[in-house]
């Protein structure tokens, strides 16, 4: 008598020996029982004895597929992600009467054949061979998880999928020699519960834990006879025994299964009566996978969180190695996302934007300091309706987001005042700032080659009324956004020190290009950009002048609690502390009594600034306390749409400007967010009021001139939008809908054209 193994099966050695003379006497059918005869391919058995030997000994065996978990900063679920649904348990947490089932179904004699049995075999080919087809198949449990690891391999490739699956003699060879070695050296029980937790049982459910509580809604170890029997019978085909879609179908096959349990004395004949006259009973729990599924409007950031793990080579060095590692799934990552912000940061955009109205919003938060993203959402929500959409308005393209950003006005304006102030101009800095002025030549970062202002007419500006005529200080055209002035600081300092604090402020266009070496774009913002980015450089003045890089992820474990790197913030210096701690009291003036006031909180020192672009296309608030960074933008993702004479949020808006609509979101949004936490004071800078005095011979009056000759008169009635230019959809693969960045000011404008700022 053949000496066998504990739990059944014949040693590896025996099992190849008995491999070999099966196949010498059945041939191929033995390597593919599941087609028609062998011979009708050509394939001998000897050729059939050296494949076999040729193949590698060891079987490769990727870890399982399983779901992704997100958390918040507290520890809560965002949501689930997963290229297969799938959570692995061990045996003892399966249900006896699943684990009795799926062998009764799907191979009886599991626990008395080895790798291979060669009675099934015999018995397959004749019936296959009096059928004149296939009606037979003979693989057993262990070759059958053999197949699924092969498929578990494949991923998502198609192609890979396919090889998996091909009814070929060479896949059967190479299926029979790896079930030989996993029955040598796992043994029954580790085949059972692998098998269990690999296989596919339909509706998006890999494993049977997933599968209990797709169907059932209910772990798998509480799974009763009837429902055991029902899902073993879906194995075979998941679309035809599918219960969500064919319940008759469904019964008649668990009813086969209770049955064949009952003949292979796993139940009795009484139990298997009982359970065939149970009706199908479901309690389907839905597939909740994906960033669509995300609580508290957190899609757009959990759809941010996996592009920053598919793009950063912290995990991966090739974009192909991040992506397996993501699909393989089993992760628990903890992100940056403060539930408290982020549930505040949604009522305020519900209360004020609604999901339907023509213009949409979105919103970011920041952490000064640690570059930590709290929250982050818009008012057109994660899905595919038409009210909805998966571009995510709060970054850049690269990273989601639309192709351009949106240009930002006056919010500029302060990445300005700071490259003077660090360049040795005082925050007493007056300029004549008059009503209208051209634009005056501007020094590049090339020495050689100035920016020339060639008369045309578009070359010129004006400032939001006729009697906003200067002179002016830095401190009161700030609270007033005088576009006048800062045309005349650009003017005075040169493009250069404002490109390359921009730089250090990471300051980018929405396709992340570096800004353009032109006046509108350096001044009076007319590029676009995210509200990341500008939420992230505004936290540098809340930190002092150390600017963060922005990050969503604190830690990452895998399936087996070990941790994985993350990326971590990286901080620099931007500018000294003074200049910020000035720039920080210029833009309390903004929310005192600027342009924004109608953003400022009354209880903790805040600053910001107001930003409204040419044609009311977009409107901005981007503010801050010492501890958090918000940017607020509202507008027309596809830029069409001149916010005049416009309901949003219920309310009807004459004109919309950056204080006005965007002001009260992020007071909104800031205050939910901070609600039972102190900020730190700022530390003030001591910035007198000039009263007016006449500059003098700073080098920007003599071309501040142009244009005024003193005659206001003219002047009346310029209160009209100018022309928004080529203003075609930002969304991905869309035109570029800005081309003015290399064009005159008017044409997609920061401040200027008589506009609120």
């Amino acid at each position: 008598m053949a000496m066998k193994r504990s739990g059944g099966g014949l040693t590896g050695t025996q099992q190849a020996a008995k491999f070999l003379g099966v196949s010498v006497l059945a041939g191929a059918v033995l390597a593919g029982i599941a087609l028609p005869a062998a011979g009708a391919l050509g394939l001998a058995a000897k050729g059939t004895v050296e494949g076999f030997d040729e193949i590698p000994a060891n079987l490769k065996t990727p870890p399982l597929s399983q779901r992704t978990t997100i958390l918040d900063n507290k520890g809560g679920t965002i949501a689930q992600v997963y290229s297969r649904d799938r959570t692995v348990v061990p045996l003892a947490d399966i249900s006896p009467y699943m684990q009795k089932a799926i062998v009764a179904i799907e191979d009886s004699r599991f626990y008395e054949h080895g790798a291979i049995d060669a009675k099934g075999v015999l018995r397959a080919l004749n019936k296959n061979a009096t059928s004149g087809g296939v009606a037979q198949g003979a693989s057993t449990l262990t070759q059958q998880y053999v197949k699924n690891v092969f498929v578990e391999e494949a991923g998502d490739d198609p192609d890979k999928v396919a090889e998996a699956t091909q009814q070929t003699i060479g896949r059967k060879v190479k299926e029979l020699k790896y079930a030989i070695q996993v029955e040598e050296e796992l043994g029954k029980k580790k085949i059972l519960e692998n098998y269990l937790n690999i296989t596919f049982f339909g509706q998006q459910a890999y494993g049977i834990e997933a599968a209990a509580k797709r169907y059932f809604s209910k772990s798998a170890k509480d799974l009763t006879l009837d429902e055991s029997a029902m899902l073993a019978g879906i194995v075979q085909s998941p679309s035809r025994y599918d219960p969500v879609n064919d319940a008759q179908e469904s019964k008649k096959r668990r009813n086969t299964v209770l049955q064949r349990m009952a003949d292979m004395k796993d139940i009795s004949q009484g139990e298997a009566d009982k359970a065939k006259e149970e009706p199908i009973k479901l309690n389907v729990s839905r597939p909740k996978n994906g960033c669509i599924t995300a609580v508290e409007g957190a899609g757009f950031f959990c759809d941010y969180v996996r592009e920053v793990f598919l793009s950063d080579p912290v995990f991966g060095k090739t974009k192909e190695e991040r992506a397996k590692l993501w699909n393989q799934g089993g992760l628990t990552v903890q992100t940056t996302l403060d539930p408290q912000a982020q549930k505040s940061t949604q009522e305020s955009i519900k209360s004020h934007v609604y999901q339907k109205d023509s213009v949409a919003t979105a919103v970011t938060l920041v952490q000064p300091g640690s570059g930590k993203i709290l929250a982050m959402g818009q008012s057109r929500p994660y899905g595919f309706g038409d009210t909805e959409t998966q571009i995510n308005f709060s970054v850049n393209r690269q990273m989601g987001g639309s192709n351009f950003g949106f240009p930002v006005g006056s919010t500029f304006k302060p990445f300005l005042a700071a490259a003077a102030i660090e360049g040795g101009k005082p925050p007493t800095q007056q300029y004549s700032a008059p009503y209208e002025m051209d634009y005056p030549n501007v020094q590049t970062c090339n020495s050689g080659k100035p920016w020339v202002n060639d008369g045309k007419p578009a070359y010129h500006l004006e400032n939001e009324n006729e009697n906003e005529v200067g002179p002016f200080s830095l401190k009161e055209a700030m609270a007033k956004s005088v576009n006048t002035y800062f045309v005349q600081m650009l003017g005075d300092i040169g493009m250069c020190p404002v490109s390359q604090m921009a730089d250090k402020l990471k300051v980018i266009q929405g396709n992340g290009e570096k800004l353009p070496m032109v006046p509108s774009a350096l001044t009076l913002g007319s590029t676009g950009m995210s509200p990341l980015t500008m939420a992230s450089a505004y936290a540098a003045f809340a930190n002092r002048g150390t600017y963060c890089t922005p990050i969503a992820i604190e830690s990452i474990k895998k399936v087996d609690g070990s941790p994985l790197p993350v990326p971590k913030s990286a901080c620099s210096q931007a500018m000294s502390q003074n200049t910020a701690d000035s720039i920080n009291t210029l833009l309390r003036g903004v929310v005192d009594s600027g342009t924004g006031a109608e953003a400022g909180l009354k209880d903790r020192d805040n600053a910001g600034k107001t930003g409204t672009t040419d044609g009311r296309k977009n409107a901005w608030f981007v503010g801050y306390t010492s501890n958090l960074s918000a940017a607020v933008w509202v507008g027309s993702p596809s830029q069409r749409v001149e916010m005049n004479n416009i309901t949003i949020g219920g309310q009807f808006q004459e004109q919309v400007y950056g204080g006005q609509v965007p002001g009260p979101i992020w007071r909104d949004a800031v205050t939910g967010a901070l609600q039972g936490q102190n900020s730190a004071p700022f530390v003030n800078v001591n910035i007198p009021d000039n009263g007016g005095q006449k500059p003098g011979g700073d080098p920007a009056t003599t071309a501040g001139a142009q244009g005024n000759n003193g005659d206001k008169s003219k002047n009346k009635g310029k209160h009209k939008p100018k022309p928004g230019g080529d203003n075609k959809p930002p969304g991905r693969g869309g035109q570029d809908p800005f081309p003015g960045i290399s064009l005159p000011p008017g044409v997609v404008g920061g401040d200027s054209g008589g506009w609120p700022q």
